[in-house]
């Protein structure tokens, strides 16, 4: 299943025909005879205010800067918050105003996440989940993650309320986006992100799920609990 078909019915994606009906920007241009270039007009030909789409979720850009990330001693301490968004409008807004996973230093993590959840294992809403995990070459991951927060805000998973947020981690030789979740005991849940996650970005290298206590005690040697 293509991703862009997928997530047609809720968000458009940035590379979307300009022109389309679907578009949920162009409705807003239908102008009267005597409207300015640019001007938004009501059927009485009046100025309209236009209408946002907004979200199930708000969700939270995070940032985890690199540079003063070495320079800290307890992990998360550089991790800031740049901007919540609850509307398709102020995703698109952020996203096209950011840069992206490819133009990021070494090092760099950026997290998107529900509001009021903070991306880190203490969070009391992330301390029982674990996370998916997809790998990518250096400067490949730009499209995957777009895809990815489009399917999370536009809920696309049958199990979307067991979701905390994603994240895109840069590193030397490679590029990791990761899926967080709420309940890891929850195997059904799990399991269906994991696949349906797969199934929206059309992955086809099987992918593990780790629980962040097990992350927490063992770091690298922590084992998946669960494939898709």
């Amino acid at each position: 299943m293509a991703v862009e078909d997928t997530l047609k019915p809720n968000v458009a994606t940035e590379e979307s025909n300009p022109n389309s009906v679907d578009h949920p920007i162009d409705r807003y241009h239908e102008e009267g005879d005597d409207a300015e270039e640019g001007e938004i007009v009501d059927e009485s030909g009046k100025s309209a205010v236009p209408e946002s789409h907004p979200l199930e979720h708000s969700w939270t850009l995070w940032f985890d800067n690199p540079s003063v990330k070495s320079k800290q001693t307890t992990w998360g301490s550089s991790l800031r918050s740049v901007f919540t968004f609850s509307t398709v409008e102020d995703f698109w807004s952020l996203y096209n105003n950011i840069r992206h996973p490819s133009k990021l230093a070494n090092g760099a993590d950026l997290y998107c996440f529900k509001h009021n959840i903070e991306p880190k294992w203490e969070d009391p809403i992330c301390a029982n989940g674990g996370k998916w995990t997809m790998n990518f070459p250096r400067e490949k991951s730009d499209k995957p993650f777009l895809y990815t927060l489009l399917a999370l805000i536009g809920e696309q998973f049958d199990h979307g309320d067991e979701i905390c947020g994603a994240v895109v981690n840069v590193r030397t030789k490679q590029e990791r986006i990761s899926i967080w979740t709420k309940n890891s005991s929850n195997e059904a849940a799990q399991v269906s992100i994991g696949r349906q996650w797969k199934e929206f970005l059309d992955y086809n290298s099987s992918i593990g799920f780790i629980i962040h206590e097990d992350a927490k005690k063992l770091d690298r040697g922590a084992k998946n609990t669960y494939t898709a």
